[in-house]
């Protein structure tokens, strides 16, 4: 235990210092451990079984335009139980935009000692992001878009991620998609307002103690979401500017007689801009798992911003299946 505590401890530094940046283009979930694959190729066989989820995320309830969500992911590792591979898809509406994309993970696992196996990921797929301008009653049209255009973009997409994790204990750092593009349709050099798709970096870590042997699990983890890490040495001036803070969700839950899960979590940023609170959402969520493989469960965003007064808050809801071919039911659960 005491061997855990300095590996959690070190490893909450080293995250801290590797991560500064978070750009709000990419989904975010509060129910992410169940949903990591999204976000990190490494994580694809890490189950040792294979394992499949759904999620739906309705973000800030009652506003118009507001993201909706949904992802499915897959993974298993293969008959080399150093290799895993895994699929995701996911479809993101914000407004008048959507963003489809579909993509391959494949992850080779290498012994580290202490229970510890490091998992090395890469991921490719392709995003098709589309706009339907014709929404919006539109007063003063984006010269990065000429009015009467609805762009529809096929963008390759390639990502990869590290995955450090044993039974009780995990951290990673990833980048889900490594390419950036230009999405605009206005090439005017003279124009310096544009659209761009900005490449993203996760940083992840976790641990499991049991607090009465294995009937009660508790479960402390940290998210870190960011953009702009290496912008300075990005080509565009203007582009080297993010505008979107460094994102933070704090989560700690209990897992009781490996079938009820519950947690709640803290959503902030670690910029305050203009004097004002960085506390984005407080949120409550909820796991069962089931005999037979299931598991489902849902999560509650309320916002700590202005926006509370226009909206209900967020939801989500999951279902899983969790598939082990040695024996009927899963002997030793995983917590992440």
């Amino acid at each position: 235990m005491t061997h855990l505590i300095k590996l959690v401890t070190t490893a909450s530094l080293v995250l801290c210092l590797a991560v500064s940046a978070f750009a709000q283009q990419d989904a975010m979930f509060t129910k992410y451990i169940f949903n990591s694959l999204s976000y990190n190729p490494a994580y694809a066989g890490s189950k040792d079984y294979l394992s499949l989820g759904i999620l739906h995320r309705s973000q800030w309830v009652g506003i118009d335009g507001a993201p909706v969500t949904q992802t499915f992911t897959a993974h298993t590792p293969l008959k080399n139980e150093r290799v895993g591979v895994g699929f995701s898809m996911s479809n993101d509406n914000i407004g008048p935009t959507n963003t489809f994309g579909a993509n391959f993970s494949y992850a080779y696992r290498i012994p580290v000692g202490d229970g510890l196996r490091l998992s090395v990921g890469l991921q490719g797929g392709i995003e098709n992001w589309t706009a339907d301008w014709s929404q919006l009653n539109i007063e003063n049209p984006d010269v990065a878009f000429p009015e009467g255009m609805n762009p529809s973009r096929f963008l390759p997409n390639f990502g990869a991620g590290l995955f450090l994790f044993s039974e009780r204990f995990y951290v990673g750092f990833s980048s889900p998609h490594l390419l950036e593009y230009d999405l605009r349709q206005n090439n005017d050099p003279n124009v310096e307002i544009f659209s761009r798709r900005y490449r993203h970096y996760f940083g992840s870590i976790g641990a499991a103690f049991p607090i009465k042997g294995d009937d009660i699990i508790f479960k402390p983890s940290l998210l870190v979401k960011n953009v702009g890490l290496f912008s300075s040495l990005r080509k565009e001036e203007i582009s080297r500017t993010i505008g979107a803070p460094t994102e933070v969700d704090l989560d700690a839950s209990f897992l009781f007689y490996n079938t009820f899960w519950v947690g709640a979590s803290i959503r902030t940023a670690v910029e305050v801009y203009d004097d004002r609170s960085s506390f984005d959402s407080a949120d409550l969520w909820f796991s069962v798992n089931l005999d037979n493989g299931l598991r489902v469960g849902g999560a509650y965003d309320y916002a700590l911003t202005a926006l509370n007064k226009s909206t209900a808050g967020s939801f989500e809801l999951m279902v899983g299946y969790d598939m082990n071919f040695l024996t009927k039911r899963i002997v030793t659960p995983r917590y992440f």
